[in-house]
Parts: structure tokens; sequence; C-alpha cells
């Protein structure tokens, strides 16, 4: 399975990018994944969206497309997503009702540094996604509140049980993305 995973921070060190480190060296053997955080996207503008579209949106489309599923990981901004997945996410569910992103499975895993780990963020990412016709894979929803205890300084994963549950998750939604789980 081509797993994509979207990255809600464009931050190089950010909390998001080392869970998605940590999540890539988890999860099942025929699970393969890419990271992306849409650093490069053009702010959505409907003038860019025709057959000529910008080759960063181009490339994002194909990404998207090619991807058998999508982890999105993301911090919480002001109670909400970020601005620059919201902008992925815009563009890759263009066009409407026939995107890359219809029926695809997806999962989202917020982040913060606060106890409520982001759940806000998750909640809104969650409807946003509805809105483009993906599967969201909601049980179990998957927060990891104070993030920056769980990592070593060199941006390793040291919680025991955080690494216990996310494997575990992974292996649940590989599961169901590709069908052999319900």
């Amino acid at each position: 399975m081509k797993l994509l995973i979207v990255l809600g921070s464009l931050r190089a060190n950010s909390f998001s990018r080392k869970l998605a480190d940590a999540t890539s060296g988890l999860l099942p053997e025929d699970v393969t994944p890419t990271i992306i955080d849409g650093g490069d996207l053009p702010l959505y503008n409907q003038d860019l969206d025709g057959d000529d579209k910008p080759l960063s949106v181009q490339k994002l489309l194909a990404r998207v497309k090619d991807a058998d599923a999508l982890l999105f990981i993301t911090p919480e901004y002001n109670y909400g997503i970020p601005g620059p997945l919201k902008n992925l996410i815009d563009w890759a569910s263009r066009p409407a009702y026939a995107s890359p992103l219809k029926d695809k499975p997806v999962m989202i895993i917020a982040q913060s540094i606060a106890m409520a780990g982001g759940a806000r963020a998750q909640l809104q990412l969650a409807t946003v996604m509805g809105g483009t016709l993906a599967r969201v894979f909601n049980c179990p929803s998957f927060l990891v509140s104070a993030v920056h205890e769980k990592f070593n300084e060199e941006g390793e994963l040291t919680d025991e049980f955080m690494t216990i549950l996310l494997r575990k998750v992974m292996e649940d939604f590989a599961r169901w993305a590709v069908g052999t789980d319900a």
C-alpha cells in the first residue's frame, strides 16, 4: 500500500514531521510512505485552477491520485487546522466531486503541546475531509497531547506507550484502507 503522509506544519523540525518519521518506521512491511507538506503550493486561486495548473499543484494531484491512502499529521493552530494544510486540501479537492480525494481512505493524527492533543484541529480536519468525499478513519481517533515530551533531542520518539499505540493504529488503518478489516 502506498501511504501519502501529509504534514500540517511547514517547519523543518516540527513535531508533525517527527511523528511522520516515527510513524514511517512503525508501518506494516507492505506499506510504503511518502511525506509531503504543501509548502511549495501557491494559495488556492480558481484563476489558476484550469487546464494549465501550476507544476506544484500537478505534482500534488498526481501524488494524491497515486496514493492508496492518506495520513494527515497536523498541529492545532488557534483551535483549528493550519492554513497551508487547508490550502493543500483545497487544491487536492478539485475538481469538486471527482477529485483524487474522493473515496480515498484517510486517517488523521493531531498533536499539540497542550493536553487536548489537537482535538479541535482533528475534528475540523475530519469535517473538511468529509466535504472532499474522502473516507475518514474515525475510530479510534488519534491525538498526541504534550507532544513535546514524546521525543528526545535527536527527534526520536521515546514514549514507549505512544510507540505501541501508533504501531497498532497504523496496522488497523492499513487493514481498513485496503478493505480487509471493516
